[in-house]
């Protein structure tokens, strides 16, 4: 339950993962501008009577359904985990949003290459293994990326001299 078995996903789980990936997508391309506004400036698009609250909750249904959807195939602390890492680590390296979203993807799939690899070839479980490389791809962001701790130890180093 904690950690799931990633080689162990049967053809059923592929395919409730598959049906609420492709909803997700179509589901969010539709909502995409009305929640971007909503998490902007909720205000504007509720004068212009968006009904931003709609948005926000279909978002959140979108989470929770994608939650419940990897908890039964990945694990509750891999689907976390593959949930939350990537998502952190993009927030280092890009200002915008859908850059952020393309690198949260990248890192994503990056870690789960990677993790597969190290779990083949060190005979580790493969599901820890691939929370370990996005982990790993959070520390790397949080202490390498433009909008990372270098950043800030630089421009600190700077107004001291």
């Amino acid at each position: 339950i904690l950690f799931g078995s990633v080689l162990a996903v049967d053809e059923a789980a592929l395919l409730l993962l598959g049906v609420v990936a492709s909803l997700t997508m179509l589901i969010f391309a539709a909502i995409y501008r009305p929640l971007l506004a909503d998490g902007f400036d909720p205000e504007f698009l509720r004068s212009v009577g968006g009904g931003g609250t709609l948005y926000h909750f279909v978002f959140l249904g979108l989470v929770v359904v994608n939650l419940v959807a990897a908890f039964q195939a990945l694990g509750s602390l891999m689907a976390v985990g593959l949930m939350m890492l990537p998502a952190l680590a993009a927030r280092y390296w890009s200002r915008s949003l859908v850059a952020g979203m393309t690198v949260a993807v990248l890192i994503a799939a990056l870690s789960g290459y990677c993790g597969l690899l190290l779990s083949f070839h060190a005979d580790l479980p493969s599901g820890p293994s691939i929370v370990l490389f996005a982990g790993g791809g959070y520390l790397l962001s949080l202490a390498l990326g433009p909008q990372g701790l270098m950043l800030h130890w630089r421009q600190r180093r700077h107004l001291e001299a």
